[in-house]
């Protein structure tokens, strides 16, 4: 009975030394690259601007585009960078009026691959002629390919330039996310 027992107590050691082996040794370790893989990999989430993730010693920060660059001439209020969208998108913000010309200024949104899918103009809601911040809004309706590469996309709010002149260029381009689209990446 006691020699039993003693090999009973041996094979589940060996048994459990094994499963734990296995569990340990086996695993496959988690390839972190970006802040969007961080988060899927059970990371938490600082609640910074923009948000970062760390992974390991590692620390991945959300792209959020160049707004916080861009925030003394144009500020978005919707939609915000990784925001998912759908058609009609309403955009709306305030840009100090230098953004505007005739009250108006270019607005277009891209898919993951930079292909145009729709372009517009934003409308300043009130006096445009002011260095002051002004609202603005505008509307874009625009389909996408529900097969497409990616979902990821770019929302570019461009400043007027009459003058073509490449020294009076300035954008503010946010990342969003098109609804629809299963992301394959």
């Amino acid at each position: 009975m006691k020699k039993t027992l003693i090999i009973i107590a041996i094979i589940i050691v060996i048994a459990g030394s094994g499963i734990v082996w296995e569990l340990t040794c086996n695993t496959k370790p988690v390839v972190v690259t970006n802040f969007e893989e961080c988060v899927t990999a059970g990371n938490p989430v600082m609640e910074s601007y923009p948000r970062q993730c760390r992974h390991s010693k590692e620390t991945f920060t959300e792209s959020v585009g160049n707004e916080l660059e861009k925030m003394d001439f144009i500020r978005l209020a919707n939609p915000r960078p990784n925001q998912v969208i759908q058609s009609p998108l309403t955009i709306t913000g305030e840009a100090r009026g230098t953004w505007f010309f005739e009250a108006s200024f270019p607005v277009i949104l891209t898919n993951w691959d930079g292909l145009i899918i729709a372009q517009g103009i934003a409308q300043a809601e009130s006096d445009w002629m002011t260095t002051d911040f002004v609202p603005f809004k505008a509307t874009l309706n625009f389909t996408v390919d529900k097969n497409a590469y990616s979902n990821k996309g770019a929302l570019i709010l461009r400043k007027d330039n009459p003058s073509g002149l490449p020294e009076h260029d300035d954008a503010l381009e946010i990342p969003v996310v098109l609804q629809g689209v299963t992301d394959r990446i």
